[in-house]
């Protein structure tokens, strides 16, 4: 499986064109920007430490925080193809998978949770989704460190 990964021709020219690596990885950062750009200021409000009209701004900052989610998704996978093994050797790839794992699992137990449905409709902000939404900030930006950690490591 991984070695079918490696030989998909993305992953070739990629691996052959350094412009093609540095505007794949470009638009990995793009994707984390849109992310953390709509994501945090989402979860600061749910978690009351920033104001504004939640049944506005909600709606609109989660689509583009997902926006920012698939292609920080699709590029990631993308740039994972270039050298899987290696990638597979880091352990600070190995935790920023994990993170983002329990991230994603947040993001559904937040989304699916009547607190959100009812903050959304402009009713008082559950703890639970105060607490989600706290969670969501830290793993989010966890996130983002583990995965500048890679190129240390």
């Amino acid at each position: 499986m991984i070695e079918l990964l490696a030989g998909w021709p993305g992953a070739e020219l990629v691996r052959a064109n350094p412009v093609a690596y540095l505007l794949l990885n470009a638009s990995h950062i793009l994707g984390i920007g849109l992310l953390l750009g709509a994501i945090l200021p989402l979860d600061l409000r749910l978690a009351g430490l920033l104001s504004g009209p939640l049944g506005v701004l909600g709606p609109w900052l989660s689509r583009s925080a997902g926006l920012g989610l698939g292609l920080a998704i699709l590029t990631g996978l993308w740039l994972f193809s270039v050298d899987p093994p290696e990638y597979l050797k880091n352990p600070a790839f190995r935790i920023k998978l994990l993170l983002i794992g329990a991230a994603l699992a947040n993001l559904a137990a937040l989304h699916f949770s009547p607190g959100w449905k009812a903050a959304r409709a402009g009713r008082r902000i559950a703890p639970a989704v105060r607490l989600m939404a706290a969670l969501s900030a830290l793993l989010w930006l966890s996130v983002l460190v583990a995965g500048r950690w890679i190129g240390f490591l």
